[in-house]
């Protein structure tokens, strides 16, 4: 299949249209991880990854040092520090930045926001993650050529070039109340009846839950961007104009969700990055179950 002339995808990529881009334009990044196994994902990398990836750790590479009764599990890092990561793997303005992982896009989406928190443009995740791409592969193999899906190939996807913008514990406690807040944790674990991971559980006030799978479709791919729109739409109805801010258990799960809104071409929220483990780390923060 012939090269693409320009790589310029800004939400979601289809296996098929990574297979047809120029691998001299690209930086692959594996983000596989397993939060009940750090140690999984490098694991998974050695045993097969996509040709030419690199293999960015949730923990080492996407996340700075955790204080422990301060920080979140995985608070950002240093901007600059990160923008210096990106260029030591050879990345520039014109690159176009692919992240993959094989959690339906859950790691992956983390480092698409974070590409952008750092001023480069160019970032999509690989819808469907390292299965689709085997899947793309197995295909080509059988029938010789490949199929484009455009629902997941489209460049540009309703990103704008603008940074994504983030918000602190403290503008959390003087505005969460005029806010939309929507935590990306799974139903039970917002309700606070299943915590595996903090020593609190439940969620901050007013919070609306949006679990970050509903994203999905069954095969593990993004829902449709109608589908998405739509989604979202319901879930914010009735709450006016406010202000949507994500979260969820450490700043992971909720860039998934902005990664859906933008897919969607709907307005971008905010990311609160320490999320509900910085949350509980100050006992005069309210908590709701």
């Amino acid at each position: 299949m012939p090269w693409c002339e320009v790589a310029d995808f800004r939400t979601l990529i289809s296996a098929q249209a990574l297979a047809a881009l120029d691998a001299e334009r690209v930086r692959l990044f594996d983000c596989r991880f397993d939060l009940q196994d750090p140690t999984a994902g490098a694991a998974q990398f050695q045993a097969g990854h996509i040709p030419n990836a690199i293999h960015l750790d949730l923990e080492r590479d996407l996340a700075g040092p955790v204080t422990p009764g301060r920080t979140g599990r995985h608070p950002l890092p240093e901007r600059e520090a990160f923008a210096r990561l990106l260029r030591s793997h050879g990345v520039d303005e014109h690159t176009q930045i692919v992240a993959y992982d094989g959690s339906g896009g859950l790691f992956a989406a983390r480092l698409w926001w974070m590409v952008r928190w750092a001023g480069h443009t160019r970032a999509a995740v690989l819808d469907g993650g390292y299965q689709a791409w085997l899947e793309c592969r197995e295909g080509a193999t059988a029938s010789g050529h490949e199929e484009v899906d455009d629902a997941a190939s489209a460049s540009g996807s309703g990103a704008t070039a603008t940074p994504p913008t983030s918000v602190s514990m403290q503008a959390m406690r003087e505005h969460a109340g005029a806010w939309t807040l929507l935590d990306a944790r799974a139903a039970d674990r917002f309700r606070g009846e299943n915590e595996t991971l903090d020593p609190i559980a439940g969620h901050i006030p007013g919070a609306l839950n949006a679990p970050f799978q509903d994203n999905l479709a069954a095969d593990g791919r993004f829902r449709s961007r109608a589908a998405l729109r739509t989604h979202f739409e319901q879930v914010l109805a009735n709450r006016g104009g406010a202000r949507t801010v994500c979260y969820c258990g450490s700043g992971v799960s909720a860039a998934h969700t902005i990664l859906a809104f933008v897919h969607a071409g709907l307005e971008e929220p905010a990311l609160y990055p320490g999320s509900w483990s910085e949350w509980i780390t100050d006992p005069a923060n309210p908590i709701e179950t």
